[in-house]
């Protein structure tokens, strides 16, 4: 394998997929609420809920660890339901030269599929795909809409 590489899932909810892509957009510090085994904190360190550029720091769980990571909104489409966070401190920059994630939610009447994507260069090959963390994002997307189905 080589040092770059991607990763794909998708999950479909029963949740409305314009809530959650609305979550993500602009209040991911909602989601300790929801998801509080996965993520402790999501705290907003510079700019706007929402804003492409601003910096967010989470406080998350990963294979039993507490971890830590800053991210910074690069991107946001509106029309295709879509939010990039590109990683630029915290414990995945110590296996990873980059990581960049992108929830994109696509609705179609009552479907909704959330996919997941993790676009990522190694530091070295001896770092493991990250499988593990890609679990983490679909056990996040099932509690989420565990909360909203619930709380319906």
């Amino acid at each position: 394998m080589g040092l770059i590489g991607k990763l794909v899932s998708g999950t479909n909810i029963k949740s409305d997929g314009d809530v959650f892509h609305e979550i993500f957009r602009e209040r991911p510090h909602h989601i300790s609420g929801m998801s509080p085994d996965v993520v402790q904190n999501v705290d907003l360190h510079e700019g706007e809920w929402g804003t492409v550029g601003s910096v967010i720091f989470w406080n998350y769980t990963h294979d039993g660890k507490e971890c830590v990571g800053k991210n910074i909104i690069e991107a946001i489409d509106e029309e295709k339901r879509l939010v990039t966070f590109n990683m630029v401190e915290g414990d995945l920059m110590e296996l990873y030269k980059t990581f960049k994630t992108t929830i994109h939610v696509d609705t179609d009447g009552e479907d909704n599929l959330v996919t997941w994507t993790l676009d990522y260069e190694k530091l070295n090959e001896d770092v493991t795909e990250p499988h593990s963390l890609m679990d983490l994002c679909i056990k996040m997307t099932k509690d989420i809409e565990s909360h909203h189905l619930t709380n319906a």
